[in-house]
């Protein structure tokens, strides 16, 4: 691979540690120095200098070959109906979907073993960054068809992700998801509630739902991810957009800019209902469907499995507006899917072209449809009516990522932001956030 040895062990392998066992390469998140011995490094080095040698790109069948890595199972099934649809279009092609258990850690043990795909698909976290980081993935800034495509915010977003800001494109956004607050259009209509603009609106409507009897919200706290889409859609429209980047460069701490974000998030636990903590993310489903609150904060993903257990829910989504002022509310969006190429992609060419095909407009409806995604082509939108009060934020660009795609998955903030919702302890959480994320840079 053409891949500075240097820097590619320090950022694939220095957050990685190499289990060696006479069956399987298990991959974890350690530090390197700790856990690999020397003899181990140096094999580490030699496949990545040397490789274990590139198979022929044609199959028997005199096919040219492409494998697009998922690690998405849940878009396995779309994807292998795009495969068919693509293969009749181009019958000189062999697409292949992988899509492994544990797919990034497969990748990346492939990776080590110089045994690379064609086409990487992932989210758009902290993993992306690290492969940007360590020159893995081809900039693809000179495909401008495809590049044209895209929804500029969305470009954004993935920029927003790189430690260093390096020139070029290195993923295109594909797919996405977004955060806000899924509500009972019925329970607002019989007690003639508007869709809140500002964050004292927001709360006065809370107030004015308790008030009537009805539980403003349903938590599901006991699985700690879902305390999640509050925390970042308050933390993405209060945190300076150049948080992370200061962060890391040790400019500002998370106990001088978040003591504002969690007293926010602690506002609302007040108005959930009685077990908030003993429920968890599908028992709060069934109860929301069933109408059992007004609202709920999660992400669009939410909405299919609502509609599975109530086909007669009348449910909508709106913004959760975090700011008085309204010129600064967004929505928060993150990728949830994109797609690259490895720079030792063995066919990059027949890659591109599948890009392509995926990046046309039938082909994301088909996606977006399928997998209820928002769409981060231009002019293209998620059109199901439950998220039809997102639209406007999409086509004006003001879309801001899920801060939690930045934060080192070993600081474990879902876990951090569940706890402070139990006991209320703002110096508690703003310390370990500051502690874990120490730890994390080390």
């Amino acid at each position: 691979m053409k891949l500075k040895i240097k820097k590619t062990l320090n950022k694939i392998f220095s957050k990685t540690f190499i289990k060696v066992s006479c069956m399987k390469i298990v991959v974890m998140k350690k530090n390197l120095k700790k856990f690999i011995s020397y003899s181990i490094l140096c094999t580490l080095s030699m496949s990545i200098l040397f490789g274990c040698g590139k198979s022929d790109n044609i199959n028997k069948e005199g096919k040219r070959q492409v494998e697009v890595f998922l690690t998405k199972a849940e878009a396995i099934g779309t994807f292998k109906k795009f495969e068919e649809k693509f293969e009749e279009e181009n019958p000189d092609i062999d697409v292949t979907i992988n899509c492994p258990a544990q797919a990034m850690t497969v990748l990346k043990t492939r990776l080590v073993k110089n045994d690379i795909p064609d086409i990487i698909t992932m989210a758009g976290e902290l993993n992306y960054a690290d492969f940007i980081d360590a020159g893995i993935l081809e900039d693809l800034s000179s495909e401008k068809e495809i590049i044209d495509r895209i929804q500029p915010a969305y470009l954004e977003v993935l920029k927003s992700l790189e430690f260093e800001n390096t020139d070029g494109v290195f993923g295109i956004p594909y797919a996405c998801n977004a955060g806000g607050v899924v509500y009972n259009k019925d329970i607002f209509n019989e007690l003639g509630l508007s869709i809140p603009s500002t964050w004292d609106e927001f709360i006065q409507l809370s107030e004015n739902i308790k008030n009537q009897g009805i539980v403003p919200f349903s938590f599901s706290l006991k699985d700690s991810w879902t305390a999640m889409p509050a925390w970042n859609a308050i933390t993405a429209n209060t945190q300076p957009i150049d948080f992370f980047a200061k962060r890391r460069e040790n400019k500002n701490t998370f106990k001088e800019v978040y003591k504002p974000i969690a007293e926010k998030i602690s506002q609302l636990i007040q108005y959930g209902h009685n077990d908030n903590f003993g429920i968890g993310y599908n028992d709060g489903n069934v109860s929301f469907a069933q109408g059992n609150a007004a609202m709920m904060i999660q992400g669009n993903w939410v909405i299919p499995e609502i509609l599975k257990l109530n086909p007669d829910a009348n449910i909508g989504m709106f913004v959760l507006p975090v700011n008085n002022d309204i010129k600064n509310n967004n929505v928060v969006s993150g990728v949830d899917l994109l797609f690259s190429i490895p720079t030792e992609a063995k066919n990059k060419e027949d890659s591109i072209k599948f890009i392509k095909f995926m990046t046309e407009k039938e082909s994301m409806e088909a996606y977006a449809n399928e997998q209820f995604a928002i769409p981060a082509l231009k002019d293209m939108y998620q059109e199901d009516k439950t998220v039809e009060d997102l639209k406007p934020y999409f086509e004006n660009g003001k879309v801001l990522d899920f801060p939690d795609h930045h934060y080192p998955s070993s600081m474990q903030v879902a876990d951090l932001a569940q706890g402070y919702l139990f006991d209320n302890d703002i110096d508690k959480l703003l310390n370990s956030l500051d502690d874990r994320w120490n730890r994390a840079q080390r």
